[in-house]
């Protein structure tokens, strides 16, 4: 698999960075477009650019199409049981804070409990720690194992009667582990709570099906799966949806509004304020079309040799230190987080830059987990099924290089 040529259908690997060809290594930050995805987004504003629901006219009426369809893409994509369980948000740090300030301030309780994992990306972590700050609940933490996995005594102890809401990441944005979500979902059921899931890393990656799951809420970002920017995907169960109060008023969300009263319209547009980024969904639906063609056990399977490949060669790195790679590879998706001994990573990342080598160097907008890790920052090579072994071969060469160009040798 790992012979095949698939960046031919994306425009933007065909350049080249600093008099080089691109090696792009960020996908765990964004993925890259392909030629279908640019193309029917282009079709879109070329031939049915109108207000989706607000007019009588053909356009507006294929405006809506388009939009409708690709709430029904979405439900199919992830095996929601009904498409007006699909929001439309801005991305999945958006549907997070819906969640959080909907359901989360309208239910908590003093003395609550909320529970997340230490490896969770800050979009679900700040909005729970400030609506347990404003309803007095208590924010608790679940831990990790030697290996980067969470800890089961945690999950155990941690999730109790007191537990009304567990917030977890189905796949670490740093670690790159798949977390056992299934086996949460059904411990904080039986303690009575509900179940929020980060799938930002996980859908990109992995088949997901969410009734299987039984996740009560799901959320994830297009541009993360190959789609355009600006549109992101937040699934509940319908009689939660149903329950929670609408988070941003105006526009579509309306049924009818008097001088002091309003009616809220029906799911899904209750919670679809406004104009929505229709030609963002049209490049949903694109992106959708081109993975489950391409084939979701396929990326898996890319991802993994990739992965592979790359540690076998790092292992002969002494000065290369690496986070989350010692459990099963069974268990992790294509990111690999490191840091070269005695270099900063911005400096890893600026030197790996001038061989036209892009990754990420940071926080990853998880200073928790990495100070947990005792990290103020990592590098982060994230890989997609468009990589090749070439590109692990550029990385590491260009790797291999840095301590020598700040003066350290080998």
């Amino acid at each position: 698999m790992l012979n095949q040529d698939y960046k031919k259908d994306f425009p933007i690997l065909q350049q080249t960075m600093q008099g080089k060809p691109l090696v792009y290594l960020d996908n765990g930050a964004t993925t890259q477009k392909p030629d279908s995805v640019i193309a029917a987004v282009r079709d879109y504003y070329t031939h049915a650019n109108a207000n989706p629901h607000r007019g009588a006219y053909e356009l507006s009426v294929q405006a809506t199409d388009i939009y409708e369809n690709a709430r029904v893409r979405t439900q199919k994509f992830i095996n929601a049981q009904h498409s007006h369980e699909i929001i439309f948000t801005k991305n999945a740090t958006e549907s997070l804070n819906l969640i959080a300030y909907s359901y989360g301030l309208s239910t908590l309780q003093p003395g609550d409990e909320v529970v997340i994992s230490i490896a969770e990306h800050h979009s679900n972590l700040v909005p729970w720690q400030r609506v347990c700050q404003q309803k007095g609940a208590t924010l608790k933490y679940i831990y990790l194992e030697k290996d980067g996995n969470l800890s089961q005594q945690d999950i155990n102890e941690k999730i109790t009667a007191k537990t009304k809401i567990v917030a977890v990441t189905q796949v670490s944005n740093i670690l790159g582990l798949i977390n056992p979500v299934k086996e949460i979902v059904k411990k904080a059921h039986a303690a009575g709570a509900v179940v929020v899931v980060d799938g930002s890393q996980s859908v990109p990656h992995i088949k997901v099906d969410v009734q299987e799951l039984d996740a009560d809420f799901f959320v994830f970002s297009g541009h993360k799966m190959l789609s355009p920017m600006g549109i992101g995907v937040l699934y509940g169960k319908e009689a939660l949806l149903n329950a929670m109060p609408p988070f941003l008023m105006g526009g579509d969300m309306i049924d009818y509004v008097e001088e002091q009263h309003t009616e809220y319209a029906p799911l899904p547009a209750k919670f679809e304020a406004g104009t929505q980024n229709v030609g963002g969904a049209a490049g949903l639906v694109a992106a959708i079309d081109y993975l489950e063609n391409f084939g979701m056990e396929k990326v898996a399977d890319i991802e993994a040799e990739l992965v592979q490949y790359a540690l076998e060669k790092l292992a002969d790195m002494p000065y290369i230190e690496l986070y989350g790679c010692n459990s099963r590879l069974d268990n992790k998706t294509g990111i690999i987080a490191f840091n070269v001994r005695d270099v900063h990573p911005h400096d890893v990342a600026t030197i790996l830059d001038a061989q036209g080598v892009a990754v990420r160097a940071g926080h990853h907008c998880a200073q928790p987990l990495l100070a947990y890790l005792g990290q103020n920052a990592t590098c982060r090579a994230s890989f997609y099924f468009y990589n090749t072994k070439e590109d692990v071969d550029r990385w590491l060469a260009a790797l291999s290089k840095v301590r020598g160009v700040l003066g350290y040798g080998a």
